[in-house]
């Protein structure tokens, strides 16, 4: 508990909320990952336990503006070493150079979608207000486009290609963003 006020006495208020914010709107990829290196789902949870209290006595270390998902992938990877150092007993545990192997894959993956989720953001800002609105909308929790339809007096038809054509738009701009950073 001593080191948890340590920690939030270290951070200031706002970076300790930021810090908050990136762990828990992570949690799923980061179980994803360490389920991805262990066969036992009780495992699994455990070491994502582990690897929650180790990022947040490590949250000063973070930099803001790096990949928090690669940082955190990489300390639930240690952690997933960890649980099979001290498991190695176990009948069903992997080969540690396989383990390190599906890591470094995942870890790739998961990388990428972190950059494409960058991509998107950056895309739907540049889309008309309007338009976005429309987007935010249809994928907030609840949002259907009959909802949207009854909401602007119009049909579901016509909401459905509206956002078929901003569909369009994001994915245009998400690959020629792409394209343009591979090619620098």
């Amino acid at each position: 508990m001593a080191l948890i006020l340590g920690i939030i006495q270290i951070l200031k208020p706002d970076e300790t909320e930021k810090f908050v914010q990136l762990l828990t709107a992570n949690q799923s990829m980061l179980y994803a990952y360490i389920r991805s290196l262990l066969p036992n789902s009780d495992a699994v949870q455990d070491v994502l336990q582990e690897t929650n209290m180790v990022l947040w006595r490590r949250s000063a270390e973070f930099k803001e503006g790096t990949n928090f998902v690669a940082w955190a992938c990489k300390v639930a990877y240690f952690q997933v070493m960890a649980f099979y150092r001290d498991n190695k007993r176990d009948s069903m545990v992997f080969n540690v150079e396989l383990v390190s192997m599906l890591a470094k894959q995942n870890e790739e993956k998961l990388a990428g979608s972190h950059d494409l989720q960058q991509v998107l953001s950056r895309c739907l800002t540049k889309l008309p207000e309007q338009s976005r609105q429309l987007i935010q909308k249809r994928y907030a929790p609840g949002g259907s486009v009959q909802s949207i339809a009854a909401e602007q007096g119009r049909s579901v038809g016509a909401i459905s290609q509206m956002l078929y054509r901003i569909r369009q738009l994001l994915q245009e701009c998400v690959q020629k963003t792409l394209a343009s950073e591979q090619g620098e």
